[in-house]
């Protein structure tokens, strides 16, 4: 590893209104290393690298590339000095192919012409050195989400670049593609690339940096080295205060079928089976969760269930009524709660307040409502409460839902599901992009709210999370259950039954 770091952050201050992201914090990274800025939503790590990409302009402190002072002035400006950067949120256009994305502002030409045949030979070179396994033609559209980040990964090395910026790059993957990019890391810190590897997940800082910087509220909290690192030590970092890493709660007391789902039959968005005749039920009083590798059915099952997409056969009873049928409102009405995989477009309006998100499904009912007319300060007034019962961070009633973390907008959606007193309260992927204080506040008001006798169904990619809070085991495989488990089961053994290899268990 080199003595001077190919990238220097010295003092960096940035401040947006009535905020300080960040307060003189100090980064480095050297060519081969991979350092890893760990902190909560909000703590200011995506504002860090955005100030070294040249979205932001910081304002105070230096930015030293190869020990020199330099000011980047625009993300053009940072890929020019050799500076890539993989979004959250891929920056690809769907509707392109795999080569034309990568060298899209950069195409080869000849003469006047684009040259696509010298394109994608190029895009083709570049994937070969990484082993990556991708067709140059396909469109972007069409590959997996994984694969889809490998583009943007080709992308910045297409363009040279020697120091490799992975914004929360594991956020949308499933456990399978997050081990194959943590092998893509090793190889481009082998070959001698600086990698800034933004997460907030515990055991990945320890499955692959060098050393990890922890952000809390803006200020750097230490620098410390991988080795003899914990995720218990980095957790207290993270949130300055000690932090339940494992779910504590009792054994269920189940009681009656709260949810019933009988051979049910749901096609895609294309008219293909989905989901193919599943059936099972959720009792009041237990948790059960779905395991499954994405794209097994889980979206469509969810949305058959919350009345998002009607079923083609089958039947789905909710607290002893018949909702097969029902539309989105009249399943909230029958008794659903629902947090949505996707809470930015599906779980808020990202340009209400947190007090109209909150009035989203009740506005029309007393006490919001009365005569057909809306009394906003009810709205505020509730939203109060519930903003502080469910630790909501970052703003007010009235601040706008798109100002706040991806936490913070979690605890918003579930604050809204569950003061409508659901009986059965589908969670799908709960805690996706979050840190580990709002995953602990997620996991215990779960297991809260099935000790007060609702039924809880958690669809999630997360085994660890499946493991720990699920009292049944549900794997869906192309479509169906293929087995059903107790929570001591083995991760192996539940892997095995998530590539088809548990059918013989719902025979």
């Amino acid at each position: 590893m080199a003595e001077t770091p190919v990238v220097e952050l010295r003092g960096i201050t940035k401040r947006f209104p009535g905020v300080v992201a960040n307060d003189r914090v100090d980064f480095d990274v050297a060519r081969g290393e991979v350092h890893a800025l760990l902190g909560e939503n909000g703590a200011g790590k995506s504002t860090l690298v955005n100030v070294l990409y040249g979205l932001y302009h910081p304002d105070e402190g230096e930015i030293l590339l190869d020990g020199k002072p330099v000011r980047i002035n625009s993300p053009h400006d940072a890929i020019e000095r050799g500076i890539g950067m993989v979004h959250q949120h891929f920056m690809l256009v769907p509707v392109m192919t795999v080569a034309e994305n990568v060298v899209l502002a950069t195409e080869p030409t000849r003469g006047p012409f684009l040259d696509m045949r010298e394109a994608e030979k190029r895009v083709r070179e570049v994937a070969r050195a990484l082993d990556f396994r991708i067709d140059p033609h396909a469109r972007v559209e069409t590959i997996s989400v994984g694969q889809q980040q490998r583009v943007e990964i080709l992308k910045a090395l297409y363009r040279r670049a020697e120091i490799l910026i992975l914004d929360e790059p594991t956020a949308v993957l499933t456990p399978q593609e997050a081990d194959e990019l943590f092998e893509i890391v090793r190889t481009l810190a082998r070959e001698g690339h600086a990698v800034v590897f933004i997460t907030h997940k515990l055991h990945e800082v320890l499955a692959i940096a060098d050393r990890i910087t922890v952000l809390r509220r803006g200020k750097k909290v230490d620098t410390v080295p991988r080795e003899g690192a914990t995720e218990e030590g980095l957790a207290r970092m993270m949130v300055g205060r000690d932090v339940v890493l494992s779910v504590e709660k009792g054994p269920a007391q189940p009681g009656k079928a709260l949810l019933q789902v009988e051979n049910l039959v749901v096609r895609d968005e294309r008219g293909l089976e989905a989901v193919g005749g599943v059936s099972f039920e959720v009792r009041a009083g237990e948790i059960v969760g779905i395991a499954g590798v994405d794209g097994n059915g889980q979206s469509e099952l969810i949305d058959a269930l919350t009345g998002l997409r009607r079923p083609e056969s089958g039947r789905i009873v909710v607290a002893g009524k018949d909702v097969t049928r029902a539309s989105p409102r009249s399943a909230l009405d029958a008794g659903v709660g629902h947090i949505p995989e996707d809470r930015q477009r599906r779980g808020l309006v990202l340009d209400f307040t947190l007090a109209e998100n909150i009035a989203l499904h009740d506005y029309a009912k007393p006490p919001a409502s009365r005569f057909g007319w809306l009394y906003p300060r009810r709205l505020v007034e509730r939203a109060g409460g519930l903003l502080a019962e469910f630790d909501v961070r970052g703003g007010e009633a009235e601040t706008l839902a798109s100002s706040l973390s991806g936490g913070n907008q979690q605890k918003l959606v579930l604050a809204r599901e569950i003061s409508r007193d659901p009986r059965v309260l589908v969670a799908a992927q709960p805690t996706r992009g979050l840190d580990v204080g709002a995953i602990e506040f997620v996991h215990n008001r779960l297991v809260k709210e099935r000790d007060e006798g609702r039924a809880i169904l958690l669809v999630s990619f997360e085994l660890d999370e499946i493991l720990s809070l699920s009292d049944r085991i549900l794997v869906l495989y192309e479509g169906a259950v293929v087995g059903e488990y107790a929570p001591d089961v083995s991760e192996q053994e539940l892997g095995i039954a998530m590539t088809g290899g548990g059918r013989e268990q719902a025979a």
